[in-house]
């Protein structure tokens, strides 16, 4: 197997677990308790996403790093750190870098929300889809092989990464359904002065 080989495979199993991680976000958003519906287990799922999330940015990390170790890619440190001038498909390489810069900044936030505040970390953590956008689209165009070679959109690895994303888009549309088929939120309306005395 080679570094390329290896690369890929890092990086298809970094984009599995935020799959999973998106999934499991998408399921906490609308309040679902595992006790009460499927599986009737007590699970945490908060624990679970936030694991899924380290995990996942790890193995993201080490899956350009790889390519370092291949005598074919000629790629650099900086290649790996700012792949506009890298040996091989630079602007779908700077998807991939953008996504994996994404990720830190979405799990650095959620690392410290206590102190960002509830409203602020929620605001800042919706750059989570802008995440998975970028590496559905670096995973898709990518060659694997790192040969510039036309894209198989019916090749198993694309089809993977394809289902994926539908699977995250059709998640994310049943979460809109499910949020706009909610009650509005209640105002909280202090009582006016003459209301208090009576």
């Amino acid at each position: 197997m080679s570094a390329i080989d290896l690369s890929s495979y890092f990086g298809l199993t970094a984009m599995t677990l935020l799959t999973l991680n998106i999934m499991i976000g998408l399921v906490m958003s609308v309040k679902y308790n595992p006790v009460r519906g499927w599986p009737h287990l007590r699970i945490n799922t908060f624990k679970i996403h936030n694991w899924t999330a380290y995990i996942a940015l790890t193995i993201a990390t080490i899956h350009p790093l790889i390519i370092l170790f291949s005598s074919t890619a000629k790629f650099t440190f900086l290649d790996i750190l700012y792949p506009v001038n890298a040996p091989k498909q630079p602007w779908i390489n700077v998807l991939g870098a953008l996504s994996l810069y994404s990720l830190v900044f979405v799990v650095l936030t959620s690392y410290f929300r206590r102190e960002l505040g509830r409203k602020k970390w929620k605001t800042l953590h919706f750059t989570a889809y802008a995440t998975a956008a970028l590496f559905y689209v670096h995973g898709i165009l990518t060659d694997p092989t790192l040969k510039d070679a036309p894209i198989d959109f019916f090749d198993g690895e694309k089809v993977y990464v394809e289902l994926c994303m539908l699977l995250v888009i059709v998640a994310i549309g049943f979460r809109v359904r499910w949020q706009l088929g909610q009650p509005p939120p209640r105002v909280h309306r202090p009582k006016s002065a003459a209301a208090r005395k009576s």
